[in-house]
């Protein structure tokens, strides 16, 4: 994948699998940031009525996913990611969430990325993410 795809594009590039399923929009993508939203709605809610933990760890490692891609060295062919962590310190019923990723590592085989994921209308901090990915080249 071309590492310096726009937005749209990432947007598109997801539409098939997962992020497309759960609404995912890629707002802003770069070398030092990945910026998405996702609406809050009934797929991405727990049977309880708040959000699923899973769609907030999805957008965040969407986001971190993407920022990767962007910065995969050369001869790199892709990234599979090996460890992630999030702590959840709120929830959200209604609006849009959104996620800004941002590397923290940029390796040649490894990245690291942090996200954080707000309410967008409270501006509350719902989780906060560490995701590694593992680079990986052809033999």
């Amino acid at each position: 994948m071309d590492p310096m795809l726009t937005s749209d594009q990432l947007t598109q590039f997801g539409a098939a699998s997962l992020p497309g399923l759960l609404g995912i929009v890629i707002l802003q993508a770069g070398l030092d940031e990945v910026h998405a939203e996702l609406p809050v709605r009934p797929v991405v809610m727990a049977p309880n009525g708040y959000l699923h933990a899973g769609s907030i760890v999805s957008l965040a490692d969407t986001c971190a996913g993407y920022g990767c891609i962007a910065n995969l060295p050369a001869g790199a062919s892709g990234f599979t990611t090996i460890e992630l962590k999030s702590n959840h310190l709120g929830t959200a019923r209604d609006g849009v969430i959104e996620c800004r990723a941002k590397p923290v590592h940029l390796g040649r085989t490894t990245q690291v990325w942090d996200a954080v994921v707000t309410h967008r209308e409270t501006g509350k901090t719902l989780a906060l993410f560490r995701c590694t990915q593992m680079l990986l080249y052809p033999k």
